[in-house]
C-alpha cells in the first residue's frame, strides 16, 4: 500500500521548517474539511434538510470532523519520495462510538469528501451488505451525487460459474429432483454479483456451497472457459476505478500478508484505511501473518485432480496420476493417524515431545516428499493446460506450509509463533500463529497508508483503551475518542442479575438452573428474546429445554442461514432465537421483536487454548497479569457486544439478563459492570415482570 510523500521543495526544508510546513498545510486542509462536515451534520446542514426528523448528534458530528482531519494530508500532486531510510508512519485515530452515534455515516461521508482512495474494512459480511444496500445509497442522497464505491468479499463468497456448470452437468443430478439446484439455476440467470448472501434460503452449514464457490485453490485463471463472465474477474476490473472499496478484515489482511511476502496483491493500492468493528483486528490479522496446513486441503486437491484428470488426461497420464493420488492419500491418512483422536486445539510442541522429534520430522518429510513429487509431475504437464501449473502450485504450497508449521522456520525469532493442532472428527489442522501481532502491524500496516481509523462500539474495557493499545502496538501519538450512546438506558432498560445464591458456572447444577431461569424470563418477556450462549453444547442443551417448555417459536442457530433466521425472528414477534458465536454481534433487530437479551455466562475464552495460553504467558513474561490484563479485557469486549444487541434505536425498550453470579461475587465483576450501559439493576423476577407489564399500559 502506498505511503504519502513530500514534494521536492519540501525536502530542502530543515526538520523544524518541515514540521511547520506539514502542520500549517494540514491545518488549512483540516479547516476546509471541518467546514464541509458542519455543512452536512450541523443543525442546518444537509442531513437536516434531507430528513425532517433528523436530530443533530454531537458525537456523530465530532467523530466525522476527527475522521476528516486524520484523512487530510498532502494532496496527490505533492506525492514523491520522502526519506529513503525512514518510512512514514500513518496518522492513527481510534474511536469508540457506541450504538446510536451513527458511526458509519461519521466515517463514510468524510471518506467520500477526502477525494482519496479509501478502503473500509469490516469484520462481518453483514456490515458490508449494510454499507452497500443502505449506507452508500443514503450518502449519495445526502451529497446529491453518485459515489464510486465497490464491495469486495473473499472469493469463497462468490459463485464459480465453471464449477457450477460442471456440477449441474453431472448426469446423476437432476434439477427436478434437487430443489437447491433448481433455485440456484434460476438465480444464476438473474444475478449480477454471484454473491452467496443473495441466497438467504441456503443454510450456513450446507456442504453444497463449498462445491460451487470461487475458491482460489480451484481457480483455473485465464484458462477458465468462463473467465470473461466470471464474477471475480468483473469485480477486479471495477475495483481499479473505485474511490471507496468496502472489504472485510479477512480480505484486507490476506492482501496485506501477500504484499509482505512479495507474492502480489489482491486489492488496489489505497491511501487510507478505516476499520469498522476494529476489535477483531488482532484475531483476524493473526490468521494471515501465521501459517497453516490442513488435511482437508490435501483431500480437496486430490479430489479436484481426480475429476480434472478424468476429463483432460490421456490414459497413460491418468494412470500415473491415479497412482500418485492413491499413494498421497494413504500418506495423508497415515500422518493424520499419528495424532490423538480427541477433538480440540492442542499444543503441537507438546505432541512432538511425546511422539519423538526424530520420528516427527520423518513423518513430516515423508508427506512433504509425496506432495513435492506430485507437484513435479503436475509441473511437467503444464503444456497440457495452465490448470495443471495451478494444481502444481497448490501442491507446492501445501508442502511448504507443512514444513513451515512443523518446525522452526529459518530466520524466525524464537518464541514468535505458537504452533498448535486442531483435531476434528474427520480432519487435522496444523497452525503457527504469531504470539504478538503488533510488530507485523507496525511493519506492514502503519507504514503502508497515510491514515488509519479504527472504530467500533466496543474498544475500551473499564473505560480504558490500554488493552487495545498494547495488543495492536499503538503509539502515544495516537488520538483516542470515546462517545457514549445517546440512548436512554436508565429509563428504557433493565439489567437482571441472578441472586448471589445462584449456582456458579463451575457448579454441576449450573446448566439446569440456567435453563429453568431462562424459561421464567422468557415467559415474562413473552418470547421476543435473543438468547446468547458461550458454547454450542450449551446452546443445544438450552434449545432442547426451551422447545419442550415454551409456547413460543424457538429458532436455533444452524437451522437456516443467519439472514433467514433473523428475518423470521423479526417477523414472528414473540419468537425466541437461541444462538452462539457470530450472533453475539452483527444482529440488528429493532423494535418489539427483540425486547430481551439473555446471556448464559461471561464469555471467557478457554484458557488452555494454545494461542490464548501462549499470549497469556507472554503477558506474564513482560511483568503483567494475564488474567486481568488479557483474559478479562477480551471477555469484557465480547460481553459488551452481546449486551449491545438490545438497544438498536432510541425507541427500543427491554431487559438484559446475564446469568453469571460472578458479576456480583468476584472482584473482576466490577470491571465488567463498569463497562456496561447505565441500566438500572435488579435481581428479582418480579421486577422483570413489572418492567414488561408496563408494555401493556
Amino acid at each position: 500500500m502506498s505511503c504519502f510523500f513530500l514534494s521536492p521543495v519540501s525536502r530542502l526544508l530543515s526538520p523544524v521548517s518541515l514540521f511547520l510546513f506539514l502542520f500549517f498545510h494540514n491545518f488549512l486542509r483540516n479547516d476546509l474539511n471541518t467546514m464541509e462536515i458542519d455543512e452536512i451534520f450541523g443543525e442546518n446542514g444537509l442531513l437536516a434538510a434531507r430528513f425532517p426528523r433528523f436530530e443533530r448528534r454531537q458525537g456523530q458530528e465530532e467523530m466525522a470532523a476527527a475522521v476528516a482531519a486524520v484523512l487530510a494530508g498532502p494532496p496527490e500532486e505533492e506525492v514523491t519520495e520522502f526519506l529513503e531510510e525512514e518510512a512514514v508512519q500513518a496518522r492513527v485515530l481510534v474511536v469508540e462510538a457506541e450504538t446510536g452515534i451513527g458511526k458509519t455515516l461519521a466515517y463514510l461521508i468524510p471518506a467520500v469528501l477526502s477525494g482519496k482512495r479509501v478502503v473500509i474494512s469490516t469484520a462481518t459480511l453483514n456490515l458490508q451488505d449494510q454499507i452497500r444496500d443502505k449506507d452508500i445509497p443514503l450518502v449519495e442522497t445526502i451529497l446529491g451525487r453518485p459515489i464510486e464505491a465497490l464491495i469486495l468479499k473473499g472469493r469463497e463468497n462468490y459463485l464459480c460459474l465453471y464449477r457450477w456448470f460442471q456440477y449441474r452437468a453431472n448426469p446423476q443430478r437432476r434439477l427436478v429432483d434437487d430443489p437447491h439446484l433448481a433455485k440456484i439455476d434460476a438465480w444464476v440467470k438473474t444475478t449480477t454479483l454471484g454473491d452467496r448472501a443473495e441466497l438467504t434460503w441456503l443454510g450456513d452449514r450446507t456442504p453444497l456451497w463449498s462445491k460451487l464457490s470461487a475458491n482460489s485453490s480451484q481457480c483455473l485463471g485465464g484458462d477458465c472457459p468462463e473467465y470473461n463472465e466470471c464474477f471475480i474477474t468483473r469485480l477486479r476490473k471495477q475495483a481499479g476505478s473505485a474511490q471507496i472499496l468496502v472489504v472485510n478484515h479477512y480480505l484486507f489482511f490476506s492482501d496485506l500478508a501477500l504484499r509482505q511476502s512479495g507474492h502480489g496483491e489482491l486489492l488496489p493500492r489505497c491511501e487510507a484505511v478505516i476499520f469498522d468493528e476494529a476489535h477483531h483486528i488482532e484475531n483476524v490479522a493473526s490468521l494471515f501473518f501465521g501459517e497453516s496446513w490442513s488435511q482437508y486441503q490435501v483431500v480437496d486437491l486430490l479430489g479436484d485432480l481426480e475429476k480434472q484428470g478424468a476429463l483432460e488426461l490421456p490414459p497413460d497420464h491418468l494412470e500415473l496420476l491415479k497412482s500418485d493420488i492413491t499413494a498421497l492419500r494413504k500418506r495423508t491418512d497415515n500422518f493424520s493417524a499419528i495424532f490423538p483422536v480427541k477433538p480440540g486445539h492442542f499444543p503441537l510442541v507438546q505432541f512432538v515431545k511425546n511422539f519423538g522429534e526424530e520420528e516427527w520430522h520423518q513423518e513430516v518429510e515423508l508427506l512433504a516428499f509425496g506432495l513435492g513429487r506430485l507437484a513435479d509431475r503436475l509441473t511437467r504437464w503444464a503444456p497440457l493446460g495452465e490448470m495443471w501449473r495451478g494444481y502444481a502450485k497448490r501442491a507446492e504450497g501445501l508442502r511448504d506450509s507443512l514444513r513451515g508449521v512443523a518446525g522452526e522456520a529459518k530466520g524466525e525469532t524464537e518464541g514468535a509463533f505458537v504452533r498448535w493442532y486442531d483435531r476434528g472428527e474427520r480432519s487435522l489442522l496444523l497452525s503457527a500463529t504469531p504470539v504478538d501481532i503488533a510488530p507485523e502491524l507496525a511493519k506492514s500496516l502503519y507504514t503502508g497508508v497515510s491514515a488509519c481509523v479504527m472504530t467500533s462500539a466496543t474498544l475500551s474495557t473499564g473505560g480504558s483503551f490500554s488493552y487495545l493499545q498494547k495488543r495492536l502496538g499503538l503509539g502515544d501519538e495516537v488520538q483516542y475518542l470515546k462517545y457514549a450512546s445517546p440512548f436512554d438506558y436508565k429509563e428504557r432498560t433493565l439489567l437482571y442479575l441472578p441472586e448471589r445464591t445462584f449456582p456458579d458456572p463451575g457448579a454441576k447444577d449450573f446448566r439446569s438452573a440456567v435453563s429453568a431461569r431462562v424459561v421464567e424470563l422468557l415467559y415474562s418477556s413473552r418470547g421476543r428474546a435473543l438468547v446468547l450462549c458461550t458454547s454450542y453444547r450449551g446452546m443445544e442443551m438450552l434449545a432442547d429445554v426451551l422447545e419442550e417448555q415454551l409456547d413460543y417459536p424457538v429458532l436455533v442457530q444452524g437451522m437456516e442461514s443467519k439472514a433467514a433466521l433473523l428475518a423470521r425472528f423479526r417477523e414472528e414477534t414473540h419468537s425466541v432465537l437461541v444462538a452462539v458465536a457470530s450472533f453475539w454481534e452483527g444482529v440488528d433487530v429493532a423494535g418489539e421483536a427483540l425486547s430481551c437479551v439473555v446471556i448464559d455466562k461471561l464469555p471467557f475464552e478457554v484458557p488452555n487454548d494454545p494461542v490464548i495460553e501462549a499470549r497469556s504467558h507472554r503477558v506474564e513474561e513482560e511483568g503483567g497479569n494475564a488474567f486481568f490484563g488479557f483474559l478479562v479485557p477480551r471477555a469484557v469486549l465480547t460481553l459488551r457486544q452481546g449486551v449491545g444487541r438490545l438497544m438498536r434505536t432510541a425507541g427500543d425498550r427491554g431487559v438484559v439478563a446475564i446469568l453469571d453470579v460472578r458479576l456480583l461475587t468476584k472482584g473482576y465483576g466490577k470491571t465488567f459492570l463498569r463497562s456496561l450501559p447505565p441500566s438500572p439493576r435488579c435481581s428479582s423476577l418480579d421486577d422483570v415482570d413489572d418492567f414488561f407489564a408496563a408494555d401493556n399500559k
